[in-house]
């Protein structure tokens, strides 16, 4: 903050010297020499008591839910009663003002300036797989092993205010007071803090957990208490048993750009000051003392205000919305270093397609056609929208699995080490009933209450429907089941606001495990032919995995995520010559294909030419493509040959 502190002082001797940009631009360039971004702690990473108030760090996460803006005082004036001295401060990147013991803001000064902020409720990237988070976060582990010191709390687990003992933290909860004293004394309250515009958010509480210790972490339900023991606090996340801080991140400049599920990196000034927790507690009292001092719920000031020790604030200085998750890969793709990257992985390419068909043939057991449907739908994106229709998806049904078998469980541990978020639902008859899968809006804390299908771009959803046993659905499995439908079919995802639906776009990819045909819709049946039948299957699958050499299992994480960015195109000359194939496939057999057909074999030879590095469209992609439908529909059909229906 002395930085930015600085700039001010500068501004009020310089006329016109557009102080709040120089800060950004300072940023901006520091972070880019000799790899700064390395040494900057992560709220990813760092517990929040490690880290010092008001120093830089970065945090990457999904926008969970957009509160409503509020003005704050972007400078403000400060006054000695009895000295009647006048200090003017800037209030940007803060939450609460600064003033010495014998200070006071003064509210009516003619030097106040009031500004506009946006404030996103932000949560780790649902479904972050573990290696992806662990390379993430690699080169500031690096950075803090080359140092061999413990420096600053702004770049090592070394904090420079000692945390209190069990004791101590006993006698603040008890004598909440003394916490008041010790951090009143150097800060005042925040005169004017917040003024809402609109309605945007959301909430849900449950049950009770211990609320001591907090780190980075969170316990592996959703919910935390804050410190004087009210009810629970719910982070909110979308997925269970997910982990990690959640985070009020406060946007200064071109909100407007971000949405709900955007992925962002931020980098910012970390705000977690006591205080915060002490002020939004007396607020909550007087209120329920005089209903008419403010118009906001208890319930709300307690989601919108929570303790800075569970939720920390950041104060954004620059902010970058993903591209991709993927920490292997250049965040941007299109600076000279990250196409020289892009460059001298493509040519190396064709090994690793075939490196990764063995492996995944093996993972299969032997079924190589599965397996090259499975790489062509896990490079598979929503690359456009035509009307209502997403296109590019291509939700995969692997047919034929074993039921009840741990089969499925490694097929989604292998696919989990490939790509960077993914989760498995497991479609059982009272998850469907019980879980909620549809965020919806809840009024009365003014918050968007987060669902199993609130995820990033590009999650891997695997539902497995190989556990889905005899029982009745009521209606909220009904439901579940119906967007889970407009999931695959659609793309989008309508969330609950009571009195209205709003459909939210999302480009998921879902691969459907079931042993017959899938209840829910998909754009490609593939059925499982094991070659081989292995012994142990526990063994064999966890065996998959320990022979890989990591660094051969990190090109074929790279491989999956590039492949995704990559543009395509088909020529007018190869256009015409499918169209006439298509022509003649007619005149021979008017039953054999329909124009559906042909749209799944165009979306099998793209993805297709794209697992090979080629971004256009060629005749003999084109032929390849027709021959794995070819053995595809051959396969279903000798399947329903033999059991006497469709699978």
């Amino acid at each position: 903050m002395c930085f930015v502190g600085g700039f001010f002082f500068v501004a009020q001797n310089v006329p016109n010297s557009d102080w709040e940009k120089k800060v950004t631009e300072f940023f901006k360039e520091k972070l880019k020499e000799n790899n700064a971004t390395n040494w900057v702690p992560s709220l990813n990473d760092v517990p929040v008591h490690y880290l010092k108030p008001n120093s830089l760090v970065k945090f990457r996460c999904m926008v969970q839910d957009m509160f409503d803006p509020e003005f704050y005082m972007g400078v403000y004036e400060t006054v000695d009663p009895n000295t009647n001295a006048r200090v003017l401060h800037f209030g940007k990147y803060r939450d609460v003002a600064e003033c010495g013991p014998q200070q006071e803001i003064d509210l009516n000064s003619s030097q106040t300036v009031t500004s506009e902020r946006q404030t996103f409720y932000c949560v780790p990237v649902p479904g972050e797989s573990a290696w992806s988070v662990i390379v993430l976060n690699a080169p500031f582990q690096a950075y803090i092993s080359a140092s061999q010191a413990r420096v600053s709390p702004s770049t090592s687990y070394t904090p420079s205010r000692h945390k209190r003992s069990y004791e101590e933290d006993e006698d603040m909860d008890l004598h909440p007071s003394k916490q008041k004293e010790q951090h009143m004394g150097n800060s005042c309250y925040w005169g004017i803090v917040v003024m809402t515009f609109f309605q945007s958010s959301g909430g849900d509480i449950h049950g009770c957990v211990e609320p001591k210790r907090l780190e980075t972490e969170a316990p592996a339900g959703h919910h935390l208490v804050s410190p004087n023991c009210s009810p629970p606090l719910d982070l909110n996340f979308p997925l269970p048993g997910e982990k990690g801080p959640a985070c009020l991140v406060k946007v200064y400049e071109s909100w407007e750009s971000y949405k709900v599920n955007d992925v962002l990196e931020v980098y910012g000034v970390l705000s977690v000051d006591p205080v915060l927790s002490i002020v939004n507690n007396e607020e909550r009292d007087s209120s329920a003392l005089d209903p008419m001092e403010c118009m906001d719920t208890a319930e709300e000031q307690r989601v919108h205000s929570p303790p800075a020790s569970l939720v920390p604030r950041i104060h954004v200085i620059l902010a970058q919305k993903l591209q991709h998750i993927n920490p292997l890969l250049p965040a941007c793709l299109n600076d000279e270093e990250s196409k020289t990257f892009v460059s001298n992985f493509m040519s190396e390419l064709s090994p690793v397609r075939a490196e990764l068909l063995g492996f995944l043939t093996h993972a299969l057991l032997g079924d190589s056609l599965a397996a090259e449907y499975l790489i062509l739908h896990l490079i598979s994106t929503v690359y456009a929208r035509r009307d209502v229709l997403p296109l590019g998806k291509f939700t995969v049904n692997l047919s034929g699995c074993p039921r009840n078998s741990i089969f499925t469980e490694h097929i989604y541990h292998i696919i989990q080490q490939l790509v960077p978020a993914s989760f498995r639902l497991q479609m059982s008859i009272n998850n469907m009933n019980h879980w909620r899968f549809i965020p919806h809006k809840d009024y009365t804390a003014n918050r968007l209450v987060s669902g199993l299908l609130q995820l990033a771009s590009n999650t891997s959803l695997v539902i497995d429907e190989t556990q889905l046993e005899q029982g009745q659905l009521d209606t909220a499995g009904v439901h579940n089941v119906t967007a889970l439908g407009n999931l695959i079919t659609w793309q989008k995802v309508d969330y609950d606001f009571n009195y209205h639906r709003m459909e939210f776009p999302c480009n998921i990819n879902v691969l459907i495990t079931s042993e017959g045909r899938s209840l829910l819709p998909s754009d490609c049946q593939v059925h499982l032919q094991p070659q081989i039948i292995p012994p142990n299957m526990e063994e064999y699958m966890s065996s998959l995995l320990t022979a890989v050499l990591p660094s051969v299992l990190n090109k074929f994480r790279i491989y999956l995520s590039l492949l995704k960015l990559l543009d395509y195109s088909i020529s007018d000359e190869v256009t015409k010559a499918v169209e006439e194939d298509f022509v003649e496939m007619r005149k021979n057999d008017p039953e054999s294909i329909t124009a559906d057909d042909l749209h799944k074999t165009l979306l099998v030879a793209r993805f297709l030419s794209l697992s090979a590095g080629q971004t256009t469209l060629s005749r003999e992609r084109w032929l390849r493509a027709k021959q794995l439908e070819a053995l595809r529909k051959a396969r279903l059909q000798q399947q329903k040959c033999v059991n006497g229906n469709e699978l």
